[in-house]
């Protein structure tokens, strides 16, 4: 009777979700004619809209602006909204993940970088158009996403971890592309926005003879991927190839999602959107899915881009960072509502055996990390060629600033992140991937444009309050989830795209502030000054010296809230003052070196790899192995791409990407 009465329900709550879900698809579909309407009538009156698209007038602006520009826009609109619904139907069908889509599966970064390595150095590859490099790009960053998710049975969590990983370190690498040669790489960088901007009809007749190709061969893989449901062996008994299927399904996904990027770039959480509305509205059966999917993430596109038009301007911010603002909390919603049973949480591996010695490992830790200073201040490129100093007193004016202020800071986020997988008992946990230093950046971000001028103190409290307020949030949803690590992960990295986009959505104002707010973004050390350098590296100091007066908190409470009530911890309040140091730290190394790099990961990994697993010694190494990292990432940045200077943090992103790739595949 009891599972009865809960189908009952069950029934009765899809039944409604049914009724709700076309209402509110038809409700977006209005509101889009509407703006559309709007939009079309302040260019040009609706009694002429006929004659410009048939019998255009010679020499006539408006009519010329509605015909090959805002027309154009709108079917651009509608293709790529359709197709990126229909590469995520594919993809969450053939993975059996929610998640799934172009964005999460590192089709969008792959395509992006490789975009930028052949206009580069293999500019002869784009003769026959962006679509071949960039499906290349897409198949090799997707086939690394399963690579490493494969390992664990290709979970939601470990598909959706690995790919959001792999793009970050594949944008990082993009960003310093663009950095290093940024007279060749400009426009395309611009133009991978995802801005739906059109001057002629050429891109709809190149897109849609492809999304029409694609939408048959969805039709085609329809009952095939259907019997995928029942199992393989179950497929096989009706003769289906389960193995050539999903291999099919997955590359069409990929196909589509780069022929998309190939001409508009990238637009991020449609994929996700789509399907997900579908489902919603009642769409259960994989041929209703392949059938309403791509028409919700049209509307959804069109809507999106409407607004856009209306509110921001047809030239101002791209229209693929809009739709992040979208997409982030519905990636939010999805994920607390996986299905547990496929929950695979991140474990670290095998712990290694204790040090017998941990303190002489520790000098050893702090020697290498004074000889990175020393390489950092001696060595470095001149139009000669590489140059040692051996004296660098005229150069530590220049070198010094910037080399302590990536050792403070690397220090401080290692230690950070030390804190928060102590606390969380989450081996990933990092103020990187729990979005914490994007919260950081956004609130200092803000004050920069709504209160500029304000001093240092004030921009750390700024930074260390936005810091502590997402790490709450992530926390916050993560108890919808009982913690689950994986899923926290998840909701950190979704509310960092959401932060992302509003940070882009600001910088989009044409401030002429916006130059040394990208540069500070990518985690620029270049304007560190010797104060403040100072002042990070004796706040990490300070922090080691009141290691041990942490270290019993930081023992029990991995334990859980029971246990340390039962040996009388405040439990509340002791995680609500770790947590708070954690922001504290988090905001002051945002400031000086931006919210990336993956150094809150690598450092604590790095420590616990060694064999450090009591707290007090497991922190100290931490923060001498984040120092180091960032110190070596910050000269790396100064010597690699001579003249052309790198940003620290994206250095420490590409080598914390490998390092992430490293760490998923010894698993």
């Amino acid at each position: 009777m009891e599972t009865r009465g809960r189908r009952t329900g069950a029934g009765r709550s899809e039944t409604a979700t049914g009724r709700r879900g076309p209402a509110l698809l038809a409700l977006a579909l209005l509101a889009g004619a509407a703006l559309l309407h709007a939009n079309l009538a302040a260019v040009l009156p609706p009694g002429q809209w006929w004659a410009a698209l048939f019998h255009p007038t010679d020499g006539d602006i408006p009519q010329l602006i509605l015909r090959d520009s805002l027309l154009p826009r709108l079917a651009m609109a509608i293709l790529a909204g359709g197709g990126l619904g229909l590469a995520g139907v594919l993809f969450q069908q053939v993975l059996d993940n929610p998640l799934a889509e172009p964005g999460t599966l590192g089709v969008f970064a792959g395509a992006k970088l490789a975009l930028a390595l052949a206009t580069l150095w293999g500019p002869a590859l784009l003769v026959s158009g962006y679509e071949p490099v960039a499906g290349a790009g897409a198949a090799l960053c997707t086939g690394l996403v399963l690579l490493l998710s494969g390992r664990r049975g290709h979970a939601p969590s470990a598909v959706i971890l690995a790919g959001l990983v792999i793009g970050l370190s594949a944008e990082a690498a993009n960003r310093m592309l663009v950095l290093a040669h940024f007279d060749a790489l400009s426009d395309l960088y611009a133009w991978q926005a995802g801005a739906l901007n059109q001057n002629n009809w050429d891109g709809v007749r190149g897109l849609a003879p492809r999304l029409a190709l694609a939408a048959l061969a969805a039709g085609l893989l329809a009952r095939p991927l259907t019997l995928i449901e029942l199992g393989e062996a179950g497929a096989r008994g009706l003769g289906a190839s389960t193995a050539g299927t999903r291999l099919a399904a997955l590359a069409l996904g990929v196909a589509v999602g780069a022929s998309v990027t190939g001409f508009l770039g990238v637009i991020g959480f449609v994929g996700l959107a789509g399907p997900a509305l579908a489902r919603y509205g009642g769409a259960r059966r994989l041929r209703d899915r392949l059938l309403w999917g791509p028409v919700a993430g049209a509307v959804l596109l069109v809507l999106t881009d409407q607004l856009v038009q209306r509110f921001i301007g047809r030239s101002g911010v791209p229209t693929g960072a809009v739709t992040a603002l979208v997409g982030a909390p519905l990636l939010v919603g999805l994920i607390l509502g996986l299905r547990t049973a496929r929950e695979a949480p991140p474990a670290p591996g095998p712990v290694p055996v204790r040090l017998l010695r941990p303190w002489g490992v520790i000098v050893v830790l702090a020697i290498l990390a004074l000889a990175a200073l020393g390489l950092s201040l001696t060595v470095g490129r001149d139009a000669q060629g590489w140059l040692w100093s051996p004296d660098p007193g005229p150069l530590l004016a220049w070198r010094a600033p910037r080399a302590l202020a990536a050792l403070g800071a690397g220090a401080m986020l290692a230690y950070a992140g030390g804190l928060l997988q102590r606390l969380t008992g989450n081996p990933l946990a990092s103020p990187e991937l729990f979005g914490v230093s994007a919260g950081a950046a956004l609130v200092v971000v803000l004050v920069l444009f709504l209160a500029p001028g304000l001093g240092s103190a004030a921009m750390l409290a700024a930074a260390a309050a936005g810091a502590l307020g997402t790490l709450l949030a992530v926390l916050a949803l993560g108890r919808r989830a009982r913690y689950a690590s994986a899923r926290i992960l998840l909701v950190g990295a979704a509310l960092t795209s959401l932060i992302g986009s509003v940070i882009a959505l600001l910088l989009a104002t044409a401030d002429p502030r916006t130059a040394a707010l990208l540069t500070w973004l990518s985690g620029s050390t270049y304007n560190a000054t010797g104060t403040e350098a100072a002042l990070a590296c004796l706040c990490a100091a300070t922090m080691l010296a009141v290691t041990p007066l942490l270290a019993r908190w930081l023992t029990i409470l991995p334990l859980g809230a029971e246990t340390g009530r039962a040996v009388g911890l405040d439990v509340a309040r002791t995680r609500l003052t770790v947590l708070s140091v954690a922001a504290v730290l988090t905001g002051a190394s945002t400031l000086l070196v931006g919210p990336l790099s993956f150094v809150g990961l690598m450092g604590p990994h790095l420590a616990r790899s060694l064999g450090f697993n009591r707290a007090t010694e497991q922190l100290v190494a931490a923060t001498l192995a984040g120092g180091l990292i960032m110190v070596l990432a910050d000269w790396l940045g100064r010597v690699v791409a001579f003249p052309w200077q790198l940003p620290a943090g994206l250095v420490a992103t590409v080598l914390g990407g490998a390092y992430f790739v490293w760490l998923m595949l010894r698993r």
